[in-house]
């Protein structure tokens, strides 16, 4: 993939220009293997982060990159061209910082932001539970003062890098109702901290997602981000950066089935010529092209909104929406433009489709960003 990119500046230029290298050396010549035998790619985080690659949206005091919110996700979306599990956990990995850097002390800022921004230590992200996933506030895993910090006791659902992650960003209640869920940065080891097997899903086989379950473990009080009761507010506030990350993943995932699909059309013929110059599948693939090209638009508003220092929330929402259907249906119609090739693992653009899938859900579902949108309108 070469999309022709508008950037800021040389820097932003050079930093497209090293994602690409690697993401083509080390992304797309191991994704078909890792994802057909369900394995993890070890190493390939620590190489992420030697490069630079997982720390690009927090300041450089930290150790992160400094980048603009619509340069990251650039990157991002050229990982996910070549690997979409990969790009996803990079995205996770990245919300997984944000309660730290923006609501910890400085004393947790120093002690933990650069191994985190040097990718010396992956994060999960740590909020859904198998009864509460849309409606966060139904959380019931809870967290008890205890002599020097928290007891932590329940269950946490559907976290990437589970069981593989470093750390964790927690949500964990303290007390009763919305106001009474805090946030907390949990180890990725700990006594009475178990893992489920990873889930068989439908896509995004590389990256393990499971759940954790928390028997009476002890989180030291050095632990608690923010306030007690102010995990929400956390929680959402990342989520909208999240949002665009996934935003960004759906797009470079788009892109990449659309490439093919493109190029299978330049190759393939029916009845004496290529089938892109049959006017039915050339339109068909301009309509994919201009809703990757919508879609890539929608993020960069929102993040560039974001870096401006401006509301983004309903924008982030919009981006997430967009972006994730586009690519279910551009995943759809790439299958289709392959014909019965497209059903095989032949070839890629049955994985992409698959893979496309999960976007429209986690994150919040695409029925919940219709939902912050239209309370934005109401307001």
């Amino acid at each position: 993939m070469t999309v022709d990119r508008l950037l800021p500046g040389q820097d932003a230029r050079d930093l497209i220009d090293l994602t690409r290298e690697i993401a083509d050396k080390e992304l797309a010549r191991r994704a078909d293997e890792h994802e057909r035998a369900e394995t993890y790619p070890s190493g390939l985080f620590p190489l992420l982060g030697e490069a630079g690659l997982l720390g690009l949206a927090y300041p450089e005091e930290y150790g992160g990159g400094g980048q603009p919110y619509e340069v990251y996700l650039q990157v991002i979306e050229e990982l996910a061209a070549r690997w979409a599990s990969v790009a996803v956990a990079v995205s996770v990995h990245t919300l997984a910082c944000f309660p730290v850097h923006t609501y910890g002390s400085d004393e947790q800022k120093s002690r933990w932001l650069p191994d985190m921004l040097a990718g010396r230590i992956i994060g999960g992200y740590s909020l859904s539970e198998p009864q509460a996933g849309s409606d966060a506030s139904a959380l019931a895993c809870r967290a008890t003062p205890a002599d020097g910090g928290y007891r932590i006791t329940g269950t946490k659902a559907w976290i990437t890098h589970g069981g593989i992650a470093d750390f964790y960003a927690l949500f964990a209640r303290t007390g009763e109702g919305s106001r009474g869920i805090s946030c907390f940065l949990a180890p990725g080891a700990a006594d009475g901290l178990t893992f489920g097997r990873p889930e068989e899903k439908m896509g995004l086989h590389a990256v393990p997602t499971t759940t954790a379950h928390y028997d009476d473990v002890l989180l030291e009080s050095s632990r608690l981000v923010g306030s007690e009761g102010q995990g929400l507010q956390i929680a959402f506030s990342a989520l909208d950066s999240g949002r665009l990350g996934i935003a960004a993943c759906a797009v470079g995932l788009a892109q990449a089935a659309l490439d093919e699909a493109v190029a299978y059309a330049k190759e393939r013929q029916t009845f004496g010529k290529r089938i892109i110059d049959h006017q039915g599948l050339g339109f068909l693939l301009a309509d994919m092209a201009a809703a990757v090209d919508a879609a890539r638009a929608t993020y960069l508003d929102a993040a560039r909104r974001r870096d401006a220092g401006m509301p983004y929330s309903r924008q982030a929402s919009v981006a997430k929406l967009v972006a994730t259907d586009a690519a279910m249906k551009v995943t759809t119609d790439a299958v289709q433009v392959f014909g019965g090739y497209g059903y095989t693992r032949e070839f890629r653009v049955e994985r992409y489709m698959r893979e496309a899938k999960i976007m429209q859900i986690f994150e919040g579902t695409n029925q919940i960003q219709r939902l912050v949108i239209s309370r934005h309108l109401a307001k």
